[in-house]
């Protein structure tokens, strides 16, 4: 491996090319780190940070029969690092947009404290009996209403009907207002969040 250290980018990258672990280690070292903080100053997560960089690496890997050698490979390590960052972002965004839009909804001039304490207390409720609810049900709900995938898309991914999945999202609705009704019926304001979508 000593061979490795004085060598550039260039010949790192044509080694990697021919499927060289070595090469791939070498340059992990050298820029597994910087790309570590590179992550954390735009994610503030360690854990988050980490896995930017190994899926980074891994996309690296993947690709390394067509890597070119005429290009600054740590300007292809850090855009790929960026737009993988864009994409978490993105993502949390999309998840968690039904609760930014809880917060609108439920904000109606009460004092702040009164406020947090109902909106953590719908959110709680709402998670729990989520839960509750049958495995297949529970996982075509979660990837519909907060994660935003087409029904015809969730449909391919289980291997049934787009009737199948709306049935399934609809015994969902059905169940959380029920519960609701039970135990917080002022979380139905919720209701109408899911119901966009």
């Amino acid at each position: 491996m000593n061979s490795y250290i004085p060598h550039s980018d260039l010949n790192l990258v044509r080694s990697l090319r021919k499927s060289d672990h070595d090469a791939f280690e070498m340059l992990f070292k050298r820029y597994g780190q910087k790309l570590f903080m590179f992550s954390l100053s735009y994610l503030k997560e360690a854990d988050q940070a980490e896995e930017i960089v190994q899926e980074v690496f891994l996309k690296v890997w993947t690709n390394r029969f067509s890597l070119k050698t005429g290009t600054s490979f740590q300007s292809y390590l850090f855009t790929i690092a960026f737009n993988s960052i864009k994409k978490s972002f993105n993502r949390k965004a999309k998840e968690n947009q039904f609760r930014l839009e809880l917060v609108d909804q439920l904000d109606d001039g009460r004092d702040c404290v009164e406020y947090e304490n109902n909106f953590q207390l719908v959110l709680t409720k709402l998670d729990g009996f989520i839960s509750e609810m049958p495995e297949r049900r529970k996982e075509v709900f979660i990837r519909r209403k907060q994660h935003g995938i087409p029904v015809k898309q969730i449909a391919e991914e289980f291997g049934v009907s787009a009737k199948t999945v709306e049935n399934q999202i609809t015994e969902a609705m059905k169940y959380l207002k029920k519960r609701f009704e039970e135990e917080l019926p002022g979380g139905l304001l919720f209701l109408s969040l899911f119901l966009e979508n």
